[in-house]
């Protein structure tokens, strides 16, 4: 079974960090591209990253630039997305989805074919 899991969600302060781990079962990352999206209440699902199947190319929502990053590490199946100076309006679930090699439209959900279940992130003082 083809299954995305997210993790390290939680709370944090304005101004602190998380990182957020997109693993996957029964399927290789090697091939995919691995988008981030989130969604707070009453919003639709916004794209925030995405990283290419090798790595080489990445894409970032105008209010993530400079605060986010996207890696991955294909020996461990993981893409990972370090979030930093994080400000109350960051607050939402968030979610990885994998689409065949490239980000494209990586912003859009249709584009791509497999999603996780959501980490919720809660930034509050």
């Amino acid at each position: 079974q083809l299954q995305l899991v997210e993790s390290g969600g939680g709370l944090v302060q304005p101004g602190g960090s998380l990182r957020l781990s997109c693993a996957a079962s029964g399927f290789t990352l090697d091939y995919y591209a691995i988008g981030w999206f989130r969604q707070a209440p009453g919003k639709e699902r916004e794209g925030v990253s995405c990283i290419s199947s090798s790595g080489g190319s990445t894409n970032y929502a105008d209010s993530v630039k400079g605060r986010f990053t996207i890696s991955r590490d294909n020996a461990k199946n993981t893409v990972y997305l370090q979030m930093n100076s994080l400000k109350p309006e960051d607050t939402a679930v968030y979610y990885c989805a994998a689409q065949l090699y490239y980000c494209s439209g990586y912003a859009a959900p249709m584009e791509y074919d497999y999603w996780g279940q959501g980490t919720q992130v809660t930034v509050s003082s």
